[in-house]
């Protein structure tokens, strides 16, 4: 995968991932490799749904993996919602995740599984006890009628799981979330800038607003929250390459739940074809077991 040279943004190159990030070993190593992934450049983390697919990813020498909430609510036969996948089902995925591979993962803990501050951090404590490189709180609440958390809550909220970290003295990256985009928040843009210039100060490493899409938005996203790295979401093709991301500031880019749906579409296909056509032609484009078989037997 690819990690952006830090150079002026006319010269940018892209190098190879793993001339910057060796996979590590301890948990330490992870996170302290994390960390640095965020000082400069631009750098991809795909995200897996099963440790099948965290192997893999690893084989292709990505620099960090990241857990997808949504991937694994599917995997388990449950839609993306709040409270669909318990705290504790999902806190043994992240661990099974963090278990796969060698890289540095970074937690998709949508808002903490718990609506106060105090659980939030409760909640907080938990994840870092898996292992992770990294975390992200989000604001939505799951409530049509209210999406969103006040500010003044999500403000606590982010301030708690900041707390929670520092006491844990992991050096896990806490990235702070703002899904105005995402609940189609009236002014989207000037909210997500409002919330996560309050997250940055209530102690968020990272900022993240899932649903920005244009280079123009992702433009103005990146210029006023600087100095603070930004991650970007692209789920859909969205014509812009990881080269121009790097060009417009962005230090992280996650493909959310993308990986995972494109699986289930080939899946899909190849059933409905098997159902209404009776052909197996949508065959012809999978994995063999032989690649398979001898990525899994080389890991165990």
């Amino acid at each position: 995968m690819f990690v952006r040279d830090p150079v002026d943004r006319a010269r940018a190159r892209v190098l190879p991932a793993q001339s910057m990030t060796p996979p590590s070993s301890s948990v330490a190593e992870r996170r302290a490799t994390f960390r640095r992934l965020h000082t400069s450049g631009c750098f991809v983390i795909p995200n897996p749904w099963d440790a099948g697919t965290a192997r893999y990813l690893t084989e292709l020498k990505f620099a960090a993996l990241a857990t997808t909430s949504a991937g694994m609510a599917f995997a388990a036969g449950l839609p993306d919602a709040k409270g669909a996948v318990p705290r504790d089902r999902m806190l043994a995925h992240i661990a099974e995740v963090v278990a796969a591979t060698p890289l540095p993962v970074n937690a998709d803990f949508e808002a903490g599984y718990a609506a106060d501050a105090e659980g939030v951090a409760q909640s907080v404590r938990l994840c870092v006890e898996s292992g992770v490189a990294g975390l992200s709180i989000e604001d939505a609440t799951g409530d049509p009628q209210q999406p969103l958390f006040d500010l003044s809550d999500a403000v606590e909220r982010m301030k708690a799981a900041r707390r929670a970290v520092d006491e844990s003295h992991s050096g896990v990256v806490l990235t702070g979330r703002s899904e105005c985009f995402l609940v189609g928040h009236p002014g989207a843009m000037a909210e997500s800038i409002r919330r996560l210039t309050a997250y940055a100060e209530a102690g968020a490493d990272v900022l993240y607003a899932p649903g920005v899409q244009t280079r123009e938005q992702i433009e103005t996203l990146v210029r006023a929250l600087a100095p603070k790295p930004v991650n970007v979401l692209v789920s859909s093709n969205t014509g812009l390459t990881v080269t121009d991301l790097a060009e417009l500031g962005v230090r992280r880019v996650s493909v959310g739940s993308g990986l995972a749906r494109v699986a289930w579409g080939a899946f899909m296909r190849a059933s409905r074809e098997i159902a209404e056509r009776g052909a197996f032609t949508a065959f012809a484009d999978a994995a063999t077991f032989r690649e398979l078989n001898t990525l899994f037997e080389a890991g165990r």
